[in-house]
């Protein structure tokens, strides 16, 4: 099975389907994603962008709320927090602050950009 991304305004992912992969092939046996993308385009209408479930391309499996940058050719899921900085490597935010690895539970604040100790 294939996935596809529905492309809305700014590149933002709409919603994600499962295409069948003989809805993908061209006549030479081949998965052709502008086949899947044409298939979905006819189907639902939109503009898709194939995605893959185990981030073998494209960095990250697409979800609803990401975006697809072009540049990178890479989903990048929504920015949790306004001081994470992106991963170029994984298309992925990270804090500006590791989180401390000590087995203790941490959530991040925003206003200090430090992490807060909690007990559950």
């Amino acid at each position: 099975m294939a996935h596809f991304a529905e492309l809305g305004e700014n590149n933002t992912v709409l919603r994600v389907i499962v295409v069948d992969n003989k809805d993908i092939i061209d006549t030479a046996g081949q998965e052709q994603e502008s086949i899947g993308a044409e298939f979905c385009r006819k189907l639902l209408g939109g503009t898709w962008k194939q995605t893959s479930y185990n981030a073998n391309f494209r960095k990250n499996y697409a979800g609803v709320g990401y975006t697809y940058d072009s540049q990178r050719d890479a989903f990048v899921p929504p920015r949790p927090f306004a001081s994470w900085i992106l991963n170029e490597t994984t298309c992925q935010w990270e804090p500006p602050v590791t989180m401390p690895n000590d087995g203790n539970q941490y959530t991040w604040n925003e206003d200090t950009a430090s992490w807060d100790q909690f007990d559950p």
